[in-house]
C-alpha cells in the first residue's frame, strides 16, 4: 500500500504542477506538435489527441499506428473527462481497489479505458478544461511522454523556472 500511496501522491503532484495559465487552440497545436515530434524523434508510434470539451483541437497519428490507437485515446480521454484526473491515476486507483471500472463505477469498458495515457488540461483558476491523450506505448510510457513534454513547455513559457 505504501508504494501505491507514493504513486498517488506523485500523480496528483504532477496534475497540480503541470497547469497552464491559459489554453488556446494555438496552445493545443504547440503541445500536440511537441509530443508528436518527441515521439517521431524516438521512433515511437503513437497517436496524439487533444480535446477541449467535446471539441477535438489536435490529432496526429505517427506511422505504425492504427484506428485502434484512435479508439484507445478516446476511451482514455473519457476517463479524464469523467473523473478530472489522469487516466494513470484512475488505473492506479482501480488497481488498488482490486476492481474494474465496470465493477466500481458501473462504466462500460468499451467506452472508458482506465489505463495510463490521458492527462487533464488544467488552467489555473478554471480547473480541468480538456484532455491530452496518447496511445501506442507500453507500460507507463504514454503518460510519461505527455508529462515530459508538458514539463518542458511549461518551463519554457515560465522563462526556464
Amino acid at each position: 500500500m505504501k508504494k501505491e500511496n507514493e504513486l498517488f501522491k506523485e500523480l496528483l503532484a504532477e496534475e497540480e504542477r503541470l497547469q497552464f495559465a491559459s489554453f488556446t487552440n494555438e496552445t493545443a497545436l504547440q503541445v500536440g506538435l511537441a509530443i508528436a515530434h518527441k515521439a517521431l524523434a524516438a521512433n515511437q508510434s503513437v497517436t496524439v489527441d487533444i480535446r477541449r470539451g467535446g471539441h477535438q483541437l489536435f490529432h496526429f497519428a505517427c506511422p505504425g499506428t492504427s484506428a485502434d490507437n484512435d479508439d484507445w485515446a478516446l476511451r482514455k480521454a473519457r476517463v479524464v473527462e469523467r473523473f478530472q484526473h489522469s487516466s494513470y491515476y484512475m488505473e492506479a486507483e482501480l488497481s488498488a481497489s482490486g476492481r474494474t471500472i465496470a465493477e466500481r463505477y458501473f462504466l462500460d469498458p468499451s467506452e472508458y479505458a482506465p489505463y495510463n495515457g490521458a492527462f487533464p488540461i488544467r488552467v489555473r483558476g478554471a480547473g480541468v478544461i480538456g484532455v491530452i491523450a496518447v496511445s501506442g506505448l507500453s507500460g507507463d510510457q504514454d503518460h510519461r511522454l505527455i508529462t515530459t513534454v508538458l514539463q518542458e513547455l511549461l518551463e519554457q513559457s515560465n522563462g526556464g523556472s
